[in-house]
């Protein structure tokens, strides 16, 4: 006798949670590219059931090998009442299982000649500085061209290893977090399933520190503040997210401080305390200070004579994307327990528009306690990696 699949609400938002096989495969490939918010299965037991834990979510979780699901426990994303079990554990009538699944990955990907700038490289892990307009991982609409494919290339021209197997019968090989397709800046994929699992743990639990620059539209006020503010999906226009105070809503903290401020513009170092998708976008856009380039939500794209028109080349375009980029990532080494931090040069576009307003409208350099990005760096360069 087997009990029924569905379990209660979760006891917090941050839980994404779904116990039927179908709506968990579903779940992940609805979830957007910059949402770090994990896939959570809640089961609630409802009769004595003489049967192992890992067994029990093996029918449950059939994306996933039994293997898998061991070292998933073993890492401790899944929970019994609260407590980290064995996978040999008995369950009973009132047991409340919570699982939280990394994303999942995928085992066909074909290895594509993509140029990527590699900032870290072991047996473990693999960090990069992802280009504006470059998808992290195949999708339904999008089977090439992206980050996971160049690294394939990588892995398979220049330095051996392969992306981690966690899931790989459905999408994503060794994506531990992602960004957004037109957001440019630090990532880290794992190599090793060790590396995969603990690394989603400390995504999970916001054991890492995440850096962005932003240039906004407008010169902002208060120079230092955090936005807190929940988020949730627009409630009529499908692809956009939007503050929300109702049960939708989920908690999101977003901490910035102005860097630099010039007529009509400012760039500002945003520390995120939470990774709800599009939450830069929407908290600075809420507030009245939309990012340039986002004409999803306020902002406009600019033109290099937008910014100093004695430029020979005034009328190119010099930012078409929501000129975000994440410039640092922090975090432990999943296997040798070192704290690691990298931080990205802004790539050419984000970095020309902020060489033109230095030059021809900056106000003022702010001194910005707490912030602690470079911004002496030099934007990348063409060559890289590849």
């Amino acid at each position: 006798m087997t009990e029924p699949d569905r379990g209660p609400e979760a006891d917090t938002a941050d839980e994404a949670i779904s116990t039927d096989p179908a709506e968990l495969f579903e779940l992940y490939e609805r979830q957007s590219s910059d949402d770090e918010t994990p896939v959570t299965a809640v089961f609630e037991v409802q009769r004595n059931l003489d049967v192992r834990l890992d067994r029990f979510l093996a029918r449950r979780v059939p994306f996933l090998s039994r293997t898998q699901l061991q070292r998933l426990i073993d890492e401790e994303a899944v929970l019994v009442n609260g407590r980290a079990p064995k996978a040999s554990t008995k369950l009973r009538r009132g047991d409340r299982v919570v699982a939280t699944l990394p994303p999942p990955p995928s085992n066909a990907i074909a290895a594509e000649r993509i140029p990527l700038q590699i900032l870290h490289e072991d047996d473990h892990l693999v960090v990069v500085n992802k280009q504006p307009d470059l998808i992290v991982h195949p999708a339904r609409s999008h089977k090439s061209g992206t980050l996971i494919n160049a690294l394939a290339w990588h892995f398979l021209h220049n330095t051996g290893g392969t992306l981690s197997t966690v899931g790989e019968d459905i999408a994503r090989p060794g994506v531990v977090h992602r960004l957004d397709k037109h957001t440019s800046g630090v990532m880290v994929c794992a190599k090793s399933d060790v590396a995969h699992w603990r690394l989603a743990r400390q995504f999970e639990v916001r054991r890492t520190e995440k850096r962005y620059l932003c240039l906004v539209h407008g010169e902002v006020e208060p120079e230092a503040d955090v936005i807190d503010l929940p988020l949730g999906k627009h409630p009529t226009i499908k692809e956009k997210y939007a503050v929300r105070h109702d049960e939708l809503g989920k908690a999101s903290q977003t901490v910035y401080r102005v860097r630099e401020v010039y007529e009509g513009c400012s760039l500002v170092e945003v520390e995120l305390r939470t990774g709800r998708t599009h939450q830069i976008r929407v908290h600075m856009s809420h507030v009245g200070y939309p990012l340039v380039g986002d004409d999803l939500y306020g902002g406009r794209h600019v033109t290099v004579g937008d910014f100093d028109p004695s430029q020979p080349d005034a009328a190119a375009p010099l930012i078409a994307r929501q000129a975000l980029h994440a410039a640092r990532l922090g975090f432990e080494h999943p296997v040798s327990g070192t704290r690691m931090a990298f931080e990205a040069p802004m790539w050419p576009d984000l970095a020309r528009a902020v060489e033109l307003l230095r030059a021809t409208r900056l106000k003022r350099v702010l001194a910005a306690p707490g912030a602690i990005l470079d911004l002496g760096k030099s934007a990348p360069g063409s060559s890289g990696t590849s």
